[in-house]
């Protein structure tokens, strides 16, 4: 189950926000726990099973951890673990195809693949399992006793799949001293609406432009294809994990969690430095707070710093899938970020601001083609097409298909978004009102209730629209 998804929008989530209120609060957790155990194995039963078998393991783990003397080994069993299990699910099938090729290469018989499918969510909830285990060992909270309180921070569904990843330090606290009120919830409604325009309306019609153009062969795209397909993408990842984040954000609040933010806008950075700021803030904090700094951080000299910045960005890179491509993409990254440290980035700084800008969303955009494609050769014969132009005559019918009024409207929305234009807008119109002297404060808060509230009413309509009307709904989370 999806959060896109008619029957989660008006079957699951009403009958739990409903159960939710209704029921005794020293069963909300309990009742939360198991909503999210339903949610998860709603897309298959099976695998909801490793999800319930991570839960027990940290559990018993981490009450070792906080009752005996031998903490650290308690520590390292539960990192082998938790790290097993994600390779064997996550890249286990990866491993035995380059074992394979390997084989191949000196004719020895090679190693049958059992080709085991990727569980939905297992690197986000894995990172908060070990999230907990490292806190509990390093003091920063202690073990947690309830089994259903640990099973629900691990659980919880609004970021079981698609994160934010939550800090068992950041939110220890609200797992049972939360509170819930009309504004928060009312608040969470409306972030979760926002989050599913952004991925129903744009990241969606995004997506259709960008799978249309990914799924040719190489000989069959031109210059205006890939830059066309690349442009689509850079904006669909955007709108697809920001709108997720928001959604999880959003009904973290209606529950009366409180979920740090995830996005801030990466698009408008001057630097990748500053884009890793703004992208997957919750993703990089966990790197620096439990790769980057036990490594030694900055602290050990400038080649150490350098060295620890690209193991760092090549684990990010395979963090987000078993493919050689991923790993080069965050390889690239760790790369422009060392660069960057050296002395670029103070070069930059003297240029304009428009030249930064450029140059961090051209970089970016770029990186974006290894991320996307299948394989390292065919993102590096996508870039040469991009950079260089190929003899292959555009096809008419395709580029009407994909360039209309609707896939026009969905660019120009998705651009205004991404730089920051509709927050700019508002504040505008909320200046515009208040010069009006004759209007009391009452009168232009109410305006901007009622405007905000037609807002939403109007995309939550074209958002149930586009989902009843079957169009286009991928959800790239089964790559991570």
């Amino acid at each position: 189950m999806v959060f896109s998804s008619v029957i989660f929008l008006y079957a699951f989530l009403p009958l739990v926000v409903l159960g939710y209120y209704i029921i005794n609060k020293k069963y909300k957790n309990a009742f939360l726990f198991v909503s999210s155990i339903i949610f998860f194995a709603w897309g298959g039963v099976s695998y909801s099973f490793i999800l319930i078998f991570s839960i027990i393991c940290n559990y018993f783990i981490g009450r070792f951890i906080t009752i005996y003397k031998h903490r650290k080994f308690f520590l390292i069993l539960g990192l082998v673990i938790n790290l097993l299990v994600l390779i064997i699910f996550k890249y286990a099938n990866f491993i035995i195809d380059n074992i394979n090729l390997f084989f191949q290469f000196f004719q020895i018989p090679t190693v049958k693949n059992p080709s085991i499918l990727l569980p939905v969510g297992i690197s986000f909830y894995t990172f908060q399992s070990l999230s907990y285990l490292i806190d509990v060992y390093q003091g920063k909270t202690p073990g947690q006793k309830s089994f259903i309180n640990l099973g629900l921070y691990i659980s919880l569904f609004p970021q079981l799949i698609a994160g934010p990843i939550v800090r068992y330090h950041d939110i220890v606290r609200q797992i049972t001293e939360r509170k819930v009120s009309y504004t928060k919830f009312s608040k969470g409604a409306i972030r979760f609406c926002l989050g599913l325009a952004k991925k129903v309306i744009i990241a969606n019609n995004l997506a259709y432009l960008a799978d249309k153009i990914f799924s040719l062969q190489i000989p069959e795209q031109t210059m205006l294809y890939t830059w066309i397909g690349i442009i689509a993408y850079t904006f669909q990842i955007y709108y697809d994990f920001s709108g997720y984040s928001d959604m999880a954000i959003g009904l973290g609040r209606m529950f009366g969690f409180e979920i740090l933010e995830n996005f801030n806008f990466p698009y408008i950075s001057k630097s990748i430095r500053e884009f890793w700021r703004r992208w997957h803030i919750s993703l990089s904090n966990w790197f620096r707070d439990y790769l980057y700094i036990p490594l030694g951080g900055n602290r050990k000299g400038k080649m150490h710093t350098y060295f620890n910045l690209l193991i760092v960005f090549i684990i990010t890179g395979f963090w987000h899938g078993a493919s050689w491509s991923f790993l080069i993409w965050g390889l690239l990254h760790g790369f422009f970020l060392v660069i960057e440290r050296i002395g670029f980035e103070n070069r930059l700084k003297r240029l304009p601001g428009i030249i930064q800008h450029s140059y961090a969303f051209i970089a970016t955009l770029f990186l974006w083609v290894f991320f996307r494609s299948e394989t390292l050769g065919y993102a590096l014969a996508y870039i040469k097409t991009m950079i260089i132009p190929t003899h292959h005559v555009v096809d008419v019918f395709l580029l009407r298909e994909l360039i209309n009024y609707e896939s026009l409207t969905i660019f120009i929305l998705a651009i205004l978004g991404a730089f920051n234009f509709f927050p700019f807008l508002y504040s505008r119109i909320v200046s515009m009102l208040t010069a009006f002297t004759w209007l009391k404060k009452s009168h232009i808060s109410a305006i901007k209730t009622a405007l905000y509230s037609f807002f939403i009413v109007i995309i939550m309509v074209v958002a149930t629209t586009y989902l009843i009307s079957g169009t286009y709904n991928p959800f790239i989370y089964y790559r991570f």
